[in-house]
């Protein structure tokens, strides 16, 4: 059997597709819509999501406990705008969702601007920018708007009014599941939470909703989770109801800011050398470009939940540019002109090349260890031609020869040659077709 044919058959289907276009049109559906940690805006973004794979929903009651948390209220937001004295909106919600202070307390009141610039939040390092601020645990009502915008409002009293409420009801959370060959677990991620907000997060959606609809079409070893949830409480949400689960999580990834030009980061996990920080290091390491490897901190995204001491799952963070590197990070400038298909396209290609290491990783044993076995009067040099692609493929397969000794597996020997593991796998391939090598037990 080839252990790469799932692999090989993957990167022909996702390669002529134009996925990055694809995501990107996804994530464009995404975009408009006002997410926060609960609420309706949750549910309508895993409708959307739900067009694209058998998506399960799940409702986790206002109150439940999660571990040290509790499943927060329902947030419904209608409407918020601050009006001037001829009633002209110099703040409005329904212009960008971004405007209100997210999960905000509602009020309806006239008040001065000496009162309401207490309530308003601006960047004056970037003053044409909409910030986006939160309000999730500590309950407070508040604006977002331009610097600019807001110096040029005059002393006048304003009409205030922030149309929302916060209600009994449940945190949402989707779930997918791609059932492979055996119970060996990979874990995808991807937070809900953000409003408009294109790279943090409707790409990571967007990408992660287009990839799990892609894996349907493969059979696998592994089985695969996708998660949409809302940050830090969503993952709580999952993992106080999956307890039973975490031995079969054996690889994971949490997706975000993966849109844009930059790096790629991945952020290892708390164990530091699990199999996805090598296959991620290895993947970056042929990458090219500004590829970044950094070390776990308790700082960042949900692998803080699944890294934390009582899971220590081996999940770490994939991003194009680090959270909180990048202008555009959390204002209004993470528009979608700020992501872009080739970005996203690659990004996908990262992931998809990580799931085919996961794939194809096997251990191998020569079956004639002592010495090189001759190469030539089994076809295997002239097969390969004499060009530099050619050459190199003679070299994988010559450290494969080598290192079969039962204790390097293929990332091992991929990892020792600084050969693409794509390469070690081939050579390893054509020579378990000639008889040359056979699988550990």
């Amino acid at each position: 059997m080839n252990e790469r044919a799932g692999g090989e058959a993957f990167e022909k289907a996702t390669d002529d597709g134009g996925i990055g276009d694809e995501i990107h049109a996804l994530a464009s559906r995404l975009y408009p819509i006002c997410r926060s940690i609960t609420g309706d805006g949750v549910r309508e973004t895993l409708a959307i999501l739900a067009e694209h794979i058998a998506l399960e929903h799940h409702e986790v009651a206002t109150g439940t406990p999660l571990f040290d948390w509790t499943a927060p209220q329902e947030w419904i937001i209608r409407d918020a705008y601050i009006a001037d004295a001829s009633g002209r909106r110099i703040v409005d919600f329904r212009k960008h969702n971004l405007h209100v202070l997210n999960y905000s307390l509602p009020i309806r009141e006239r008040m001065t601007l000496s009162t309401l610039r207490e309530h308003i939040h601006t960047l004056p390092e970037q003053p044409d920018l909409i910030p986006y601020r939160t309000s999730y645990y500590v309950g407070n009502w508040g604006f977002c708007m331009s610097h600019n915008a807001f110096l040029a409002m005059e002393d006048m009293e304003y009409e205030v009014v922030i149309d929302a409420e916060h209600r009994d009801g449940s945190l949402t959370y989707g779930e997918y599941r791609h059932a492979g060959a055996t119970d060996e677990t990979f874990l995808l991620s991807a937070h809900i939470c953000h409003p408009s907000l294109a790279n943090d997060n409707c790409s990571g959606l967007a990408l992660l909703a287009l990839l799990a609809r892609d894996l349907g079409r493969r059979a696998t070893r592994c089985s695969y989770r996708f998660l949409f949830a809302p940050g830090t409480v969503g993952s709580l949400a999952w993992l106080s109801r999956n307890e039973a689960l975490m031995p079969e999580i054996k690889h994971g990834l949490v997706v975000s800011c993966i849109g844009d030009g930059g790096g790629p980061t991945y952020k290892r996990s708390r164990q530091g050398k699990a199999f996805i920080d090598r296959a991620m290091a290895h993947i970056l390491k042929h990458f090219g470009g500004n590829a970044t490897l950094v070390d776990f901190s308790p700082y960042g995204y949900d692998e803080r939940q699944f890294c934390s001491p009582g899971f220590d799952l081996p999940v770490g963070l994939l991003q194009r540019s680090a959270f909180g590197t990048f202008r555009e990070y959390h204002t209004s400038a993470d528009n979608l002109d700020f992501i872009r298909s080739e970005h996203l396209a690659a990004s996908y290609r990262i992931i998809t090349d990580v799931i085919d290491i996961v794939e194809g990783d096997w251990t191998p044993v020569s079956t004639n260890p002592k010495g090189e076995p001759q190469l030539g009067r089994r076809g295997l040099y002239s097969a390969l031609g004499g060009d530099k692609a050619g050459a190199q493929a003679v070299m994988a397969m010559l450290w494969v020869l080598n290192l079969a000794d039962g204790r390097h597996s293929l990332l091992a020997m991929a990892e020792r040659s600084g050969l693409h593991f794509s390469d070690i796998a081939h050579a390893a391939d054509l020579l378990r077709a000639h008889d040359l090598l056979r699988k550990a037990d």
